[in-house]
């Protein structure tokens, strides 16, 4: 499994875009789900949090639900 380490603000920035998107944490986790991941609203909230790494698989489909580059994950 791949893990990607938070050394940029990859939590806040993916909270952002959600808050951007007008959906929540449960709506995200249940979409994810929907797509094959296995992320729980627990998860999502401890990334954006940055207690928390993500899989490469899941900012993957991250990408895809809110329609973004993968620049937008890594702002300063």
């Amino acid at each position: 499994m791949q893990m990607i380490l938070q050394d940029l603000p990859l939590g806040r920035n993916i909270r952002t875009i959600r808050l951007s998107k007008e959906m929540t944490q449960k709506e995200v986790a249940e979409k994810l789900q929907l797509m094959g991941s296995l992320i729980s609203r627990t998860t999502l909230a401890n990334i954006e949090s940055g207690r928390r790494n993500i899989k490469a698989s899941d900012l993957k489909a991250l990408k895809i639900l809110f329609a973004v580059d993968y620049s937008e994950f890594f702002k300063d």
